[in-house]
């Protein structure tokens, strides 16, 4: 088993913003500039990055929790699904989210931790500033 990823972030929107921009397909794929579709169902299935993310919801609690099975398109089918869980949180200036993604394959675990700051909290950062521009 490896370590897990944990990551906190945080962006001045409120919770339900940053929540919508994971969840809502629109949103996720402006704020990624890849395309992704999701859907608010448990149990259902999702896809980010052109497909080359998948997997499924497994807990939503609407602004607040998103637990996915979760995996890269290039991990062998032999890799069993991560776990992530990511958690909004009310601050004075927005939200802070937190991240924990567990059962990460060795063979791709750096480069998942890197690939959250890289394709989600610096786009997400720059996406909210856009809209608070175009504002």
């Amino acid at each position: 088993m490896t370590k897990p990823i944990q990551q906190s972030v945080t962006f001045p929107v409120p919770p339900r913003a940053a929540y919508e921009t994971y969840m809502n397909s629109a949103k996720h794929s402006a704020a990624t500039g890849q395309r992704a579709k999701l859907t608010r169902k448990v149990g259902a299935n999702f896809t980010a990055f052109d497909g080359d993310l998948n997997g499924r919801n497994l807990l939503l609690i609407p602004n607040r929790m998103i637990v996915q099975s979760w995996r890269a398109s290039h991990w062998p089918k032999t890799d069993p699904d991560s776990i992530l869980t990511i958690t909004f949180t009310k601050i004075a200036k927005g939200t802070r989210v937190d991240l924990v993604h567990v059962n990460v394959p060795q063979h791709d675990h750096r480069g998942v931790t890197q690939g959250w700051h890289t394709y989600y909290w610096i786009p997400w950062r720059n996406y909210f500033s856009a809209l608070k521009k175009n504002r």
